[in-house]
């Protein structure tokens, strides 16, 4: 007599299509960290044991790299697309920029895998694309501190972890509104409890920022603000401010 089937054994299943987007968001993370320290798109193929071509499809779809034949294939394509299937609008691409289909493709971001709207709640998305949505977040906000980067910034690190000088940790939700758009108001969770925090408190602390990233050493020196502990703590993963090493010690470990 043959060996029992063991209960739920037989074929192992295969890998889950989140495997493969988990996978190609590693991939551009580690992609946009090379690029980030200059490296050449062969350097980093080279490093990563990818094609030059990946490579730049990748960091595109990261939304930093740029050039102007990338903006010409996805601004042509775009136009194509409000009217025409993927497909097809590479094809009516290729034939406007007269391209071949690979070179087109090349220029575009992945549709599926990494690239995800904005406003996709965290738990929708991979770890990767989390990051480099907080990674696209943080230097486009480095590269021009506005009011809108800055909410662009929390629109995007919402649910995310931070903590106060202290090191208590705390969350933050943000509500729709009208026209499904985040109302701009933060809601706080510490503990059993959550409390809000109106963006005109956030905006006076930022306006009494000194300098980008020079050292604040306690959270009223961005002002006499009401809920200024946690504001003091996001500005500080954001970039916007820098601590003291003791402070440091309790806000990253």
């Amino acid at each position: 007599m043959g060996k029992q089937r063991r209960p739920g054994g037989g074929r192992k299943k295969s890998k889950s299509k989140y495997s493969a987007e988990k996978n190609l968001a590693k991939q551009m993370e580690a992609a946009v960290l090379l690029y980030k320290d200059n490296m050449t798109l062969q350097a980093i193929a080279d490093g990563l044991s990818l094609n030059p071509i990946k490579v730049r499809k990748l960091l595109i779809t990261a939304g930093v790299y740029e050039s102007d034949t990338a903006k010409l294939v996805q601004q042509t394509f775009n136009n194509f697309r409000n009217t025409q299937n993927y497909k097809i609008a590479v094809t009516s691409t290729m034939s406007a920029l007269q391209l071949s289909r690979p070179s087109v493709t090349s220029y575009l971001p992945y549709e599926k895998g990494v690239y995800f709207p904005e406003d996709a709640d965290a738990e929708n998305i991979s770890t990767g694309a989390e990051r480099q949505r907080h990674y696209r977040a943080v230097t486009a906000l480095k590269k021009n501190p506005c009011e809108e980067n800055l909410w662009k910034c929390v629109v995007a690190f919402r649910g995310y972890k931070f903590k106060t000088l202290s090191g208590l940790p705390f969350t933050y939700k943000l509500k729709k509104g009208r026209g499904d758009e985040f109302t701009k108001e933060l809601w706080i969770d510490r503990r059993e409890s959550s409390k809000s925090l109106a963006w005109s408190s956030v905006m006076r602390a930022y306006q009494n920022i000194g300098k980008v990233g020079e050292v604040v050493d306690r959270p009223k020196a961005l002002g006499d603000i009401r809920g200024v502990s946690y504001i003091y703590g996001v500005f500080y993963r954001f970039g916007l401010i820098d601590v003291p090493k003791k402070v440091k010690e309790k806000m990253t470990k």
